[in-house]
């Protein structure tokens, strides 16, 4: 029987070392996100190249226009940052973009408005992930980037807080 332990206990330790001595092969992250508001598209990018497109809808503000003030309902444009990061969303899994940048608060303090703030890449509200694809075929977000939840799953994954976005028109 101490045979039979002290193998165990020695195959057991070269399996674990071997494990360990093995490279870990890192997972591939976003460096970068682009947003284009007039093909309602959002891409990812690694290392310069195309990670992953995806259709996205937008804001369901009647202008199309960059978003002004809270409650307009519109998708903002300029360069920010994720910041946040929210597993337990309302729609499914969130990404917090850092909207209003420093040119937003600027415009909405010449307006005399609050610029409003809770910008988001999510998924879809409970109840509604049975839309799955047909999510795209309107915008119905109060400003947000809507995906479907197994888009939004994906892109939990790869997208680190830090990450810069860039959103235009």
């Amino acid at each position: 029987m101490y045979r039979n332990v002290r193998a165990f206990i020695l195959i057991a330790a070269s399996f674990a070392l071997s494990t360990h001595a093995q490279p870990l092969v890192a997972a591939i992250q976003a460096e970068r996100i682009v947003v284009v508001k007039s093909t309602h598209t959002m891409t990812l990018y690694a290392d310069g190249k195309v990670l992953r497109v995806y259709h996205v809808s937008l804001g369901s503000g009647a202008s199309g226009n960059a978003k002004q003030k809270q409650g307009d309902h519109e998708t903002p444009e300029g360069l920010y940052t994720i910041n946040g990061r929210n597993a337990h969303s309302s729609c499914h899994l969130a990404l917090h973009i850092s909207y209003p940048n420093a040119a937003d608060r600027d415009r909405a303090r010449k307006l005399g408005v609050d610029p409003g703030g809770d910008v988001m890449i999510h998924g879809l509200p409970p109840g509604y992930d049975w839309i799955k694809a047909g999510q795209q075929l309107a915008d119905w977000t109060y400003g947000c980037i809507g995906l479907t939840n197994p888009e939004m799953d994906e892109v939990w994954r790869l997208v680190p807080t830090g990450t810069p976005i860039e959103i235009r028109h």
